[in-house]
């Protein structure tokens, strides 16, 4: 074979190779972009709605304010001077819950365990201060979402600014104890342990 035919046949097989990888290429289906569809919300859904109040009525200040994320429609809240109450429809109705038992009337926190919604603890005393608070009588504590309850702790604490639950065990509280506004307190910046073995300790 002469040089000329190597270098014909060599030509030849280059054309070949090049025409296939364009066809190849040509033939090749190319994914669709999908772009994604962003939802935005109008603020003039917004514009119709307005503030009211569900009551109830004859209650008072509250402080304290809680529920759970699996039941979207109970909440208990707490009046400076009314106690608990609690609604299971969205603030349709409200029940009164602690007249039963409680021995003092202001709440200055509440605490639903988020592990178990009838675990519910409530501080009592308003720590909003003032010229003149309501004083309470330490812990209370519900396990059947507020049908009974049973004082567990922190007597002289007088106001407690915040109670909040473990978040897998929900017999371990920790409480904001303001203590006496007024004087010195010996009860005041506890963590508590309600229904465990071991008592409430000081931080």
């Amino acid at each position: 074979m002469t040089n000329q035919s190597v270098t014909r046949s060599i030509g030849v097989f280059v054309i070949i190779t090049f025409l296939s990888t364009c066809a190849g290429f040509a033939q090749r289906k190319t994914k669709p972009i999908v772009k994604t569809a962003t939802t935005q919300t109008s603020d003039s859904l917004f514009n119709a709605l307005r503030w009211r109040n569900i009551g109830p009525f004859r209650a008072g200040r509250a402080l304290g304010v809680a529920g759970h994320p699996s039941q979207p429609l109970t909440y208990y809240f707490g009046a400076t001077g009314g106690g608990v109450w609690k609604t299971t429809d969205g603030g349709g109705n409200w029940i009164m819950v602690s007249d039963s038992t409680f021995k003092s009337s202001s709440v200055g926190a509440i605490g639903v365990a988020p592990s178990d919604p009838n675990i519910v603890y409530v501080g009592m005393g308003e720590s909003d201060i003032r010229s003149n608070i309501a004083n309470g009588d330490g812990v209370y504590k519900s396990t059947d979402a507020g049908k009974t309850w049973k004082h567990v702790g922190l007597k002289m604490a007088d106001a407690i600014g915040n109670v909040e639950v473990h978040p897998h065990n929900p017999d371990i509280a920790y409480v904001a104890a303001l203590g006496n506004p007024f004087a010195p307190n010996k009860e005041r910046g506890y963590s508590v342990r309600p229904m465990a073995a071991r008592p409430g300790r000081r931080f």
